[in-house]
């Protein structure tokens, strides 16, 4: 998929705003036109991540060709309340390990990263969002039964 094709939806909540407002630049830097902020548009520190998490979720599964990055504090709730969407896969980027971010990709066709923003540097970030939007799923025969079999429910 190219980056004309493709929609970024971006959602945080306090502990993650600060770097999802980077990511936003970082992407637009990258050449990215279709980027998406469902929130939170401003800091609000005593916020709760599942209502922008819930937002980012449902429009995923509304917008053709989205892939979601999720930010919070440790990156583990954002993606449980994700994952509760159908068609959503969510995975979460543990800090220091990109493989988990290209093997979610190609073994899981997984559509939304959640970073936490506690743990995870910028330029961390930005390496493993660069690594999530690149990285193709690998359509093999047992890869693709399994995505579909989590997608049935």
């Amino acid at each position: 998929m190219f980056k004309d094709d493709m929609t970024i939806i971006l959602s945080a909540d306090h502990a993650g705003f600060e770097m999802k407002e980077h990511i936003k630049s970082f992407l637009e830097d990258e050449g990215y036109k279709r980027i998406e902020d469902v929130g939170a548009t401003q800091f609000y520190p005593t916020d709760h991540y599942p209502r922008y998490m819930k937002d980012a979720a449902d429009r995923l599964t509304k917008t053709p060709n989205a892939f979601g990055i999720l930010f919070g504090g440790s990156g583990q709730g954002e993606a449980i309340v994700a994952n509760r969407y159908k068609g959503v896969r969510a995975i979460v980027y543990p800090a220091h390990n990109t493989e988990i971010v290209l093997l979610g990709r190609q073994h899981n066709d997984a559509n939304v990263l959640s970073i936490g923003a506690r743990l995870v540097s910028n330029s961390e970030a930005e390496e493993a969002i660069r690594l999530f939007l690149t990285t193709p799923f690998s359509y093999e025969d047992r890869h693709e039964r399994r995505v579909q079999q989590i997608d049935e429910g």
